[in-house]
């Protein structure tokens, strides 16, 4: 009995020891397993659930910038559906998830100046794969995309009311960049992170969170980047 109470003590000792390591520990986990508290707060929108009102449903699930690519592919879905399934776009309801290392993707083209992201993220140009500075999800035809593809622009998506989300979680990486470079509180870094949305992306819990509901909302499941 008392090998058995001495196990349980030294069990308890090196797990309260754990859990004084916790944030540094949980820090170093991949955005979509960290716990944010703010993640608990009541008030998240998911009023787009109904807007997803089309026959045909499906959400893209982006997790590395890939180049834009994973944004593309929603705009490549609907426009195969209308050309093969000769259904027009009130049919379709594509919803874009923007989550882990993809969710630079939801960020405006001033946040990827201000803090270099092309150059630190490795990204590369969608049609030249060269290396750019450039959101490759918000390239249109300003910016020499042909098209069919300058309409696949995260922005021109969201003109014509595709649902596109954003991981809260993974934004925490946004928000630790910014308190780092500008040195700023947590509360300012996470406010100027936000303002730097594109607009019209939706902030999400997490980026699964995302995932789940968009698919309880009728939407197939496509594993985008």
């Amino acid at each position: 009995m008392e090998h058995t109470r001495r196990g349980f003590v030294q069990q308890m000792t090196v797990g309260a020891v754990g859990m004084a390591g916790l944030p540094s520990f949980e820090m170093s986990l991949p955005s979509d397993l960290r716990v944010d508290s703010a993640a608990q707060a009541p008030a998240w929108d998911i009023s787009w659930t109904t807007r997803l009102r089309g026959k045909h449903k499906a959400c893209f699930d982006c997790t590395e910038p890939e180049s834009g690519y994973g944004v593309w592919r929603a705009s490549a879905w609907a426009g195969q559906y209308m050309d093969v399934m000769k259904v027009t776009p009130s049919d379709l309801s594509p919803v874009i998830i923007l989550r882990h290392n993809a969710i630079v993707l939801a960020m405006q083209q001033s946040f990827w100046d201000t803090y270099a992201i092309g150059k630190s993220k490795g990204v590369t140009h969608p049609l030249t794969a060269e290396p750019t500075t450039k959101n490759p999800a918000l390239l249109d035809e300003k910016d020499g995309i042909p098209a069919p593809f300058n309409n696949a622009a995260l922005h021109k998506q969201l003109g014509r009311g595709v649902v596109a989300l954003a991981c809260n979680l993974a934004l925490q990486d946004c928000v630790e960049l910014v308190k780092k470079a500008d040195g700023v509180s947590d509360e300012e870094a996470r406010k100027r992170a936000v303002a730097a949305l594109v607009p019209g992306v939706i902030l999400q819990p997490s980026g699964v969170f995302a995932a789940v509901k968009a698919q309880e909302s009728g939407c197939a499941y496509v594993k985008a980047s």
